[in-house]
């Protein structure tokens, strides 16, 4: 899959969308990607997780676990580690903190891979690093389908299939013309729809 092709998929499937929307971080932006309207389709997800896999393994990178946050990572991790031929686990928020449930472990020393659907500001793609890390396992990089720009500053190595930079602005700097379009929050943290 080529950045373009990548896009592509999202336009057809509709889940590039356009308007004003208020991101997980707070940040309100332009543009958003919904991956979910991808992902529905197994076959899609299939896709674009072997894609995904393949540039993980092209960059070198030897993975023995994948570990994506819930929600958004869950299935856009599991194809991935099937890519992988590696198991695929996920993190989740309880009181507002990432942690890893339902029996699964890390073990020390175990290389892993984050994988996220978007990477926007890096806040989740860190936080789930820092899970894995004080599992005492390794993070040999990280993985998203989409890079909006966060995984240009994330602390390990990263790969993405697609770059998609949409304007953000903070709630206080948001430009008049903007202001004027109602705010939808698309995202799933607490508070979200």
């Amino acid at each position: 899959m080529t950045p373009d092709s990548v896009l592509d998929l999202f336009r057809s499937r509709g889940a590039l969308l356009e308007g004003h929307f208020v991101l997980s971080s707070g940040l309100h932006s332009t543009g958003y990607l919904q991956c979910a309207l991808v992902l529905q389709h197994p076959a899609d997800a299939e896709a674009v997780g072997r894609a995904l896999g393949e540039a993980v393994r092209a960059a070198g990178h030897e993975v023995d676990v994948v570990l994506s946050p819930a929600m958004g990572g869950l299935i856009i991790g599991h194809e991935v580690g099937r890519a992988l031929a590696v198991r695929a686990i996920f993190a989740e928020r309880v009181d507002g903190m990432l942690n890893i449930r339902r029996g699964f472990r890390l073990e020390p020393g175990e290389r892993v891979l984050v994988v996220e659907d978007v990477v926007t500001t890096g806040k989740s793609t860190l936080e789930t690093v820092a899970v894995a890390e004080q599992a005492g396992a390794v993070v040999v990089a990280a993985a998203s389908i989409i890079n909006r720009g966060g995984g240009d500053a994330l602390a390990v190595p990263y790969v993405s299939l697609a770059d998609a930079r949409f304007p953000t602005f903070a709630a206080d700097a948001v430009p008049t013309a903007l202001r004027d379009v109602p705010a939808v929050k698309p995202g799933s943290r607490p508070g979200e729809r």
